[in-house]
C-alpha cells in the first residue's frame, strides 16, 4: 500500500467516526428533547391535579365554615358556595349526623369534614399514580 492509499484510508476512517459521533450526539440530544416533553407533560397534569384538588377543598371549606356559623341560606354567596359544592358533598351527605346548636343553626358537619379528607386523599393518589406512570417506566 503506498502512502496516498493510507492517508485515503484514515480519511475515510475519520469521517466515519465523525459520522458516528454525529449520531451519537444527535441521539443524546433526541433523548433529552424526550426526557423534557414528558417533564413538562408532567408538570402540567400535576399542577393540574393540585389546582383542581385545591379548588375543590376551598369550597367544601367555605361551605363547613358557613355551616359552621349559621349562615343565611337565602343569601347570594351562601347558595352559590352551597349549589356549586352540593355535587361534590353529595356521596357523603348522609355518612354520619352533624351535631347542631342554636336550634339547628350552627352545624358542625362531620360529613363535610370528611369529603375534605377524602377528596385530599384522592389528589393524592392520583398524583401518586401520575408519578408512576411517568417515571416508573422500563
Amino acid at each position: 500500500m503506498n502512502d496516498n492509499q493510507r492517508d485515503d484510508n484514515n480519511q475515510e476512517r475519520r469521517q466515519d467516526l465523525r459520522q458516528d459521533e454525529e449520531t451519537f450526539r444527535l441521539r443524546q440530544e433526541e433523548g433529552r428533547l424526550r426526557t423534557a416533553q414528558r417533564s413538562n407533560t408532567y408538570i402540567w397534569i400535576v399542577n393540574s391535579i393540585y389546582w383542581l384538588g385545591g379548588l375543590i377543598e376551598i369550597l367544601l371549606g367555605l361551605r363547613f365554615i358557613l355551616r359552621l356559623f349559621g349562615a343565611n341560606t337565602q343569601n347570594e354567596f351562601a347558595r352559590l358556595i352551597n349549589n356549586l359544592s352540593a355535587p361534590l358533598i353529595a356521596p357523603f351527605s348522609t355518612l354520619f349526623i352533624s351535631p347542631t346548636s342554636d336550634g339547628g343553626a350552627n352545624i358542625f358537619d362531620v360529613n363535610i369534614v370528611i369529603a375534605i379528607i377524602a377528596y385530599a386523599l384522592l389528589s393524592y393518589l392520583l398524583i401518586s399514580l401520575v408519578r408512576f406512570i411517568f417515571y416508573n417506566r422500563v
